[in-house]
């Protein structure tokens, strides 16, 4: 052998690569999602009594934000939505749902929420059960978790309007 201590070092790092334990990323903040998808329902069932500041307040600002909800439709950016949930707040709509069987799929600065909103709302006049699927897309933005996405199925009561 031309160079024998070369050879026992690459042999040695390469071994200890080997055997090594994985070295991971830290891990999601589930728990921090977790409180970031309470906070939106709770931003949305103060929606309902006509007042927006809270829901207006978990979501990203950005330009890339998406909004597809019961009523069908999609709104892209941040002014768009903004709008919409305006509009929502003038109506007060009452009701009140919450997240029910909820699945985690987190990054360290994304992270994808699906679930299913389960209440009731009431719709010309009369209250309604709602129970459907929805996902909920969010980012870390200076250290705190926003949406930049909500997908639901629709209500067919306002598919009918």
């Amino acid at each position: 052998m031309r160079y024998p201590i070369l050879s026992v070092l690459v042999v040695s790092t390469a071994t200890s690569l080997m055997i090594a334990p994985p070295l991971h990323a830290a891990e999601p903040d589930t728990q921090g999602i977790k409180a970031a998808l309470a906070a939106y329902h709770e931003a949305l069932n103060k929606l309902f009594t006509g007042d927006a500041a809270a829901m207006k307040a978990v979501w990203s600002h950005a330009d890339d934000v998406t909004y597809m909800g019961p009523a069908g439709g999609m709104l892209h950016g941040w002014p768009q939505i903004e709008q919409y949930w305006d509009r929502q707040a003038a109506k007060k709509l009452a009701g009140k749902v919450d997240p029910d069987k909820v699945h985690v799929v987190a990054g360290q600065t994304l992270a994808v929420v699906y679930y299913h909103e389960k209440g009731e709302h009431v719709f010309a006049g009369k209250t309604q059960p709602v129970s459907i699927r929805a996902t909920t897309t969010f980012r870390k933005e200076d250290g705190q978790w926003k949406v930049i996405g909500h997908h639901t199925d629709t209500l067919a009561e306002y598919l009918k309007k």
